[in-house]
């Protein structure tokens, strides 16, 4: 029987003992399990991180480790902690996984983080964030890490003047060519550069 089971089970068997009956004891252990053993998202978003930076861990569990992170990253909260938690430079890490699966997973990881998010943006431009996401943009010999970091930069960019100047400066000058005043404000604009983007990413790169 499981736990909640076991649970319900208890709760009608003592709801209305009969006179003289002796009420059954409720096993402490069962009870820590079902309600006192919750792990915070900080230490679920730690032990992810364990987890994928661990070369004994398959490399499924890895992918199952990331899924769970970005998952609690969608969380304003957990996103902002990612900082205080010091996970942002083994993020930043897996960007160079040999692995390609972990390095799309990593940059998912990052873009979701930073969505929207301006704590999160200035910490991830702390870190280097934007210049590696470039450069897998251009370099990754995968398409679909290509396209994946495209994703992870714009969310990095959109209304961020600092993260925008630095992807910039690592682009090359024909991306940038007409693009000298683009403001990180500017949607349309943005997402113009995205598009050109992405196109380039969908191409083979010559070895």
């Amino acid at each position: 029987m499981s736990n909640l089971g076991n649970l319900l089970a208890w709760g009608i068997e003592n709801s209305n003992p009969t006179e003289g009956e002796k009420k059954t004891e409720l096993n402490p252990a069962l009870l820590a399990q079902l309600f006192g053993n919750q792990k915070s998202d900080a230490e679920l978003m730690k032990e992810a991180m364990a987890a994928i930076e661990d070369p004994a861990v398959s490399a499924a569990d890895k992918e199952t480790a990331f899924d769970n992170f970005e998952m609690l990253v969608e969380q304003l909260d957990n996103a902002n902690n990612i900082e205080n938690l010091k996970l942002w430079p083994p993020l930043l890490a897996q960007l160079s996984n040999p692995d390609d699966k972990l390095r799309r997973m990593a940059a998912w990881c990052c873009g979701t983080a930073v969505q929207n998010n301006e704590k999160s943006q200035q910490a991830f431009l702390s870190h280097g964030g934007v210049p590696k996401l470039v450069d897998m943009m251009l370099k990754d010999p995968a398409s679909d890490v290509r396209r994946k970091a495209v994703y992870a930069l714009s969310s990095a960019i959109r209304n961020s003047g600092p993260a925008l100047q630095q992807a910039m400066d690592a682009l090359p000058a024909e991306l940038k060519a007409g693009r000298e005043e683009l403001d990180a404000q500017d949607m349309e604009g943005i997402d113009r550069l995205m598009e050109e983007l992405r196109e380039r990413s969908s191409k083979v790169i010559s070895q």
